[in-house]
């Protein structure tokens, strides 16, 4: 999703595979693989209106030391719903989650004018953050070699600890998940390659919220 739309990753199989390969040298309850599925899978197949992750943009933002009012949902006037799932029963055969089974959670929130996409997917084998390689170079507007560079680094990276692009509007953080698999969270702010919030707020976002749900 992001911008209220699917994300395509039935799109990405060559460059997810590619990326692969260079780095391979809601509720109360725990994040699981299992759980998201699930998630997903209980998902309308065109979007819902409201996150079915535990996320309080409200609080993350306030965490953050962002002052800015914070709410659900787009602000920039994007048509469609305010999340998306991806993944599970849904996937079709030689998409990435289903390549690597998992799935995708996408939810559109804003702060001040600005929308803020956070995707969260879980999968059960290495590297989760990989598959969302075509959301960080749109929202990031990276050259393929810095993508690479980055998502290698963002998959390497300690469960909790936020990766910031060059640009500083989006930034991953590896997540801890109950049981097997491997997760990760992206949170991506304003246009393509900017945002008006600083880089480490960005940051700080991205932990604050990875802390909701683990």
């Amino acid at each position: 999703m992001i911008h209220r739309r699917r994300y395509g990753l039935a799109t990405t199989v060559v460059t997810a595979a590619a990326l692969l390969a260079a780095c391979q040298s809601g509720g109360a309850a725990p994040l699981s693989l299992s759980g998201l599925t699930k998630t997903v899978d209980g998902m309308a197949p065109d979007g819902t209106d409201k996150c079915p992750l535990s996320y309080d943009i409200a609080k993350a933002a306030k965490t953050a030391g962002v002052d800015t009012a914070a709410g659900p949902g787009s602000v920039t006037g994007a048509d469609g719903p305010a999340a998306t799932g991806e993944g599970g029963k849904r996937a079709e055969p030689g998409e990435p989650l289903a390549q690597n089974p998992g799935a995708l959670v996408s939810c559109t929130f804003h702060i001040g004018t600005e929308d803020v996409e956070v995707h969260t997917i879980a999968t059960r084998k290495p590297q989760a953050s990989a598959l969302l390689a075509p959301v960080v170079q749109r929202q990031a507007g990276m050259s393929t070699d810095d993508l690479i560079a980055y998502v290698k680094k963002a998959g390497e990276a300690k469960a909790g600890e936020p990766v910031l692009t060059g640009s500083g509007n989006a930034a991953t953080v590896r997540l801890k998940l109950d049981g097997e698999g491997d997760a990760a969270l992206l949170i991506g702010i304003g246009a393509t390659g900017g945002s008006s919030l600083e880089p480490t707020r960005v940051g700080a976002l991205a932990e604050a919220f990875a802390s909701q749900v683990q």
